[in-house]
């Protein structure tokens, strides 16, 4: 029988011990809590880190030890050495291909030379610029100038001060007046005042809108404000050629004719071995006095190279004993290029931290190596005039639609046809065909020429890159994204 009193509700509630809130973990709840407000990057977080210090591994570093190029170092220190002498140093250029260490020896050579200018008192400066991005020489010559500009300021500057602490101290010991090699305090004024005068006229140099002469000439006055002796290092010199002629060369081989109180000398780094025979002969004679060649590296070389990196860039027993010979092996592949191969190992342990793995394997490798490939497809893709990108737009169609071994005139008669549809220019057959061998230059095509017997000889041109990934990139390209289907095109080849 039920009580009248009893509350309903009462009924309905369990209070039985297994259910009360004695047997709740309140920690728990709260460690819930916090696992739900996980952010996006507290995953990639929780994972051991692989690298050490990954910046050993990337191209702009410059090690304190180059391995397998003491000769061509210690060359180059015997030609700067005359720069500490307080003399000119002869004018160097240095040869070899992409990733052979050049850039990274001329740069740890310079080091060397400021940190022991600094050392024996003796005023020597190197500036570096990259060529390929500086490539004019209003650009050249205006960097050059302001950096110039900006040490002289910084040297009247620290100059004005020692005065001013002279003249002050000057004012209760006369005598040092004369140990500092003035008659009076009204000429340490006057000194003072001619400095001031020459701060307000030093004038940075805008990157556009003045005549070069006056660029070249506040350049030259800039350097030649103090005695000093300063090395130019040109990077990609043959870009800034290739780009503006040889003026600039010319100017700043000559400037020590010039010059009263500083000494200028040249360093040139490129990859082409050919560049100078382009050169007027009285700039190629005064900029190649002396020259180093940086043969590319072989297998066990890079081996070195990456064991001596490795050491630094990544934490103990993180490399499987695999992945250096390996990555070695691939980059010897590629003309003996350590760029590559640095490149290869940091994408490879970039891979296994984002796999979370407890070490870098084989298998990363062999990504980084499809993944880099990749990467330059698509850079040197995607770069490509608008007229290559629709040569080779017609190759990857015919060879979409199963026709192998394409050969010239069927890649013109599909180029063609893209031409009208995107109402582009359409160049003759004998220029397709130049840009089909630029195509293979770059690596993208193989372009093999074949005779036909009587019929004369043609191209049979094949993709030498993923045909899907390279499509993407052109249909990426707003003027070629407007074709809706080359299937009509390609079908018209086997019509007509």
């Amino acid at each position: 029988m039920t009580d009248e009193n009893t509350n309903p509700a009462d009924d309905a509630v369990d209070v039985s011990p297994d259910r009360s809130f004695d047997n709740v973990d309140l920690d728990d709840v709260v460690f819930d809590e916090e696992d739900d407000d996980q952010g996006l990057f507290d995953d990639l977080l929780s994972g051991e880190p692989i690298f050490e210090n990954k910046e050993v591994l990337r191209p702009s570093y410059t090690p304190h030890e180059l391995p397998h190029r003491k000769d061509q170092i210690n060359n180059m220190a015997t030609i700067l050495v005359a720069a500490l002498r307080g003399e000119t140093p002869s004018n160097i250029l240095i040869y070899g291909k992409t990733g052979t260490g050049k850039t990274a020896s001329a740069k740890f050579v310079s080091k060397e030379l400021e940190s022991t200018s600094q050392k024996y008192d003796v005023p020597c400066n190197v500036e570096y610029i990259n060529c390929e991005v500086t490539d004019t020489q209003y650009r050249v010559l205006a960097q050059l100038a302001n950096k110039f500009i900006e040490n002289n300021q910084e040297f009247v500057d620290d100059r004005i001060d020692e005065l001013a602490t002279l003249r002050e101290a000057a004012s209760g010991d006369p005598a040092r007046l004369a140990d500092a090699g003035f008659d009076s305090a009204e000429a340490v004024d006057d000194r003072i005042d001619e400095l001031e005068a020459d701060r307000e006229e030093m004038e940075s140099v805008p990157m556009t809108g003045w005549p070069t002469d006056r660029v070249y000439n506040t350049f030259f006055e800039a350097v030649d404000y103090e005695e000093r002796v300063v090395v130019i290092m040109l990077d990609e010199i043959d870009k800034l050629v290739e780009k503006s002629g040889d003026d600039t060369l010319y100017n700043l081989s000559r400037m020590n004719s010039e010059l009263e109180n500083s000494r200028v000398s040249i360093i040139g780094i490129s990859n082409d071995l050919k560049f100078t025979d382009f050169l007027d002969p009285r700039v190629k004679s005064s900029l190649g006095e002396e020259e180093i060649v940086f043969p590319p590296y072989d297998a066990n070389q890079l081996r070195d190279i990456l064991q001596h990196r490795a050491e630094v860039a990544f934490k103990a027993d993180a490399l499987s004993d695999d992945v250096i010979p390996l990555c070695a092996a691939f980059a010897a592949q590629e003309h003996g290029d350590a760029r590559r191969a640095l490149d290869l190992l940091r994408t490879a342990g970039e891979l296994a931290e984002r796999d979370q793995a407890e070490g870098v394997n084989e298998t990363h490798v062999r990504k980084a190596q499809e993944k880099i490939e990749l990467d330059r497809v698509v850079e040197v893709v995607r770069t490509l005039p608008t007229q290559s990108k629709l040569v080779l737009f017609s190759i990857i169609s015919l060879e979409k639609n199963g026709v192998h071994n394409v050969n010239t005139g069927e890649v013109y008669n599909i180029y063609k046809r893209l031409c009208e549809e995107i109402d582009a220019d359409v160049l003759t057959q004998r220029r397709v065909t130049d840009l089909i061998s630029e195509l293979d230059m770059l690596g993208i095509v193989n372009a093999v020429v074949v005779s036909k017997g009587r019929y004369g000889r043609t191209k049979e041109i094949s993709l030498s890159v993923p045909i899907d990934e390279t499509e993407a990139v052109l249909m990426s390209d707003s003027r070629l994204g407007d074709i809706e289907s080359v299937q009509p095109f390609v079908q018209a080849r086997f019509d007509n």
